[in-house]
């Protein structure tokens, strides 16, 4: 009975197999037999900009360029005043002077000179101990009436005093023979590298007081003029990217299916009608624009729309910011 039912079940996954694989070639038959219209879309032509801002807040000087011009890769576009800067720079580098000539004199050690004196100074230290030691061994030796006791007195505390500068000299000849710490040595260098790397980053301001062109692009505008004060919020001038040029333009829900990634088209606008200029699809957007927000009935699918870009060949720019453009696509990405 089990193995009646096993080859029972595998006769019907056969059949149904065989049944899907039919229904396959069914629909790719009636898919490629029929042919969809030409889809056209009415966009405006699109390209990315550049808003150049100083990072300092300083009175602008310059603006080298006019609106309109063309600018290459690493031009000089705008530059602002940089005198107190200037000063700071100068003040910053005479102090890591100051510190590199103070790290040198720790790591060189005590000079022989020093060394020499610091032994003299023991030496001398050495004989007034020994004059007070012995001035004070006459005064303890001497005959009563001779001398009083606060003359006794006075004669030890010299030789203590005397004795106690011996040990001065002695630990300051010590300390001139094993020359600075370590840890001396080590915070000089930290403070050098401290203060050249904060004239490292002021020269980096320095260089940032110009503002450089990043790629070819045109000005679109001159948002500031000499004389007013940069900021990083406040952009001097806006570019306009024209290596890139693409056309935005919107399709609705029952046609977002025919557009797909990488499918020709062909553009054309009112002021070349007799041009068409070559590109492909290069975006299309996974989220539905305009009202409504959410669907809630079938009639309201019909009011959604799909942002798409169409990247342009435009090798001779003639294409301008926001002309009108019409896309023609065919159903099948064929132009």
């Amino acid at each position: 009975m089990n193995m009646r039912r096993t080859a029972l079940g595998l006769m019907l996954i056969a059949l149904a197999g065989g049944g899907g694989l039919a229904c396959a070639r069914i629909v790719r038959k009636s898919d490629t037999s029929s042919a969809l219209p030409q889809l056209v879309l009415y966009g405006n032509v699109d390209f990315r900009q550049i808003s150049l801002a100083f990072n300092d807040g300083e009175r602008i000087t310059d603006v080298f360029v006019e609106e309109g011009e063309r600018v290459s890769k690493g031009q000089c576009v705008a530059a602002i005043d940089t005198r107190r800067l200037d000063r700071s720079i100068g003040q910053a580098q005479a102090q890591v002077s100051a510190q590199r000539q103070i790290l040198d004199r720790l790591r060189s050690g005590s000079r022989p000179e020093e060394i020499a004196q610091a032994r003299a100074t023991l030496e001398s230290a050495r004989v007034e101990a020994a004059n007070a030691r012995q001035q004070y061994g006459h005064f303890k030796e001497a005959q009563k009436g001779a001398v009083t006791q606060r003359d006794i007195e006075n004669s030890k505390a010299a030789l203590d005093v005397a004795e106690a500068r011996v040990i001065v000299a002695q630990k300051a000849l010590d300390l001139a023979v094993a020359g600075p710490r370590h840890e001396e040595i080590a915070e000089a260098d930290a403070r050098l590298r401290g203060l050249e790397a904060q004239v490292g980053l002021l020269r980096e301001q320095l260089a940032d007081a110009r503002l450089y062109a990043p790629c070819d692009a045109v000005v679109l505008s001159r948002a500031l003029e000499p004389g007013e004060m940069a900021a990083p919020q406040r952009p001097v001038v806006i570019l306009g990217v024209t290596g890139r040029k693409w056309i935005r333009a919107y399709v609705g829900e029952p046609n977002v299916g025919r557009v797909q990634l990488c499918a020709a088209a062909s553009v054309v606008v009112d002021s070349h009608p007799e041009r068409r200029f070559h590109g492909g699809v290069s975006f299309v957007s996974a989220v539905a624009e305009f009202t409504p927000r959410a669907v809630q009935t079938e009639e309201l699918r019909t009011s959604l729309v799909y942002e798409v870009r169409i990247a342009v060949f435009d090798p001779h720019d003639e294409l301008r910011l926001g002309m009108p453009a019409t896309v023609s696509l065919d159903a099948d990405g064929r132009t």
